[in-house]
């Protein structure tokens, strides 16, 4: 969602929307969205026309949307490594998965668009679907 947030918050639920923009809420991020964005970025798979660097897509993170980057620590991989993974939907991305384990140890709802996500609410994962 952070992606939708800095390029085209037209693509978010209202009721997402109404979340991510509450200030009462604090937004949060794992490490690994951050990679994300750095090597979208850096590979030219995302139209970043206002940023120059990947540090400028970071820093508008944090500083401009007030997104806070959470570390991966040892909890999270202990929760990835006992991650049933998603094999009905062949769900095999890791930075997925890694993602998810992570909002399931800090036990924060995660917003999300990925379809194959829902089948890790048994498990734990609190879920927020952006259905757009």
């Amino acid at each position: 969602m952070v992606l939708l947030m800095a390029i085209d918050d037209d693509l978010l639920d209202e009721n997402v929307a109404e979340i991510l923009y509450d200030n009462e809420n604090t937004l949060c991020v794992s490490a690994e969205t951050g990679r994300e964005l750095v090597v979208g970025f850096n590979n030219h798979k995302f139209e970043f026309k206002k940023w120059k660097t990947s540090n400028d897509v970071i820093r508008y993170v944090e500083n401009d949307l007030g997104i806070q980057i959470l570390p991966i620590d040892k909890n999270v991989i202990e929760t990835y490594s006992n991650l049933e993974l998603n094999t009905a939907q062949d769900h095999r991305d890791p930075s997925d998965h890694i993602i998810i384990a992570h909002a399931m140890t800090a036990k924060i709802p995660l917003i999300s668009s990925d379809r194959k996500f829902p089948f890790y609410t048994k498990q734990g994962l609190q879920l927020i679907m952006n259905s757009k």
